[in-house]
């Protein structure tokens, strides 16, 4: 079962990417890290063994389901209102091209933002307890979350990293 989480406070990025670090090598993989500006060494040692994303599933469902519904769409209408233009045939496939593109981007940028807010867990309506206004000025956070008798290792290894505050 999972109990408090651990908030380190570090003060500088070598500090937080060896705190991250040894706290996988220790077992732990359940923790948010806190910035207040984008860093790409944080952000490269985070990434380390996560899977991939699925909001790439969802937008590419997305758009094939456009692209489905705007051939759909279009020869439905063709058959439906059988207007000859031209000497074409009434199901004439190159015109329906572009409502189907159009639909593909759309369905498919549509369907990324749904994942985006759903896997996200967005919008996030109250603030984590593991929050501090520090780290929107110039301090970073680890909150790792392990079971309570795990705690005193995960503080352990967060004061040796070089955390400045430790607090559960």
């Amino acid at each position: 079962m999972k109990g408090p989480s651990v908030l380190g406070i570090f003060a500088h990025v070598d500090t937080t990417v060896r705190a991250i670090r040894d706290l996988r090598a220790q077992g732990f993989s359940d923790f948010t890290v806190y910035s207040p500006v984008p860093v790409e060494e944080i952000e490269a040692v985070v990434e380390q063994g996560r899977p991939v994303s699925p909001v790439r599933l969802f937008t590419l469902i997305g758009g094939l389901t456009g692209t489905l519904t705007g051939f759909a769409l279009t020869i439905w209408s063709s058959l439906k209102w059988g207007l000859v233009t031209g000497g074409k045939p009434v199901v004439s496939i190159p015109p329906f091209v572009i409502i189907a593109f159009e639909l593909t981007i759309l369905l498919g940028g549509l369907s990324s933002l749904l994942a985006i807010l759903v896997l996200g867990k967005l919008p996030a309506l109250r603030r984590s307890a593991t929050y501090d206004p520090r780290f929107t000025v110039d301090r970073f956070g680890i909150a790792v979350t392990c079971p309570a008798e795990r705690a005193e290792a995960a503080g352990q290894c967060l004061r040796q990293a070089g955390a400045e505050e430790v607090r559960r």
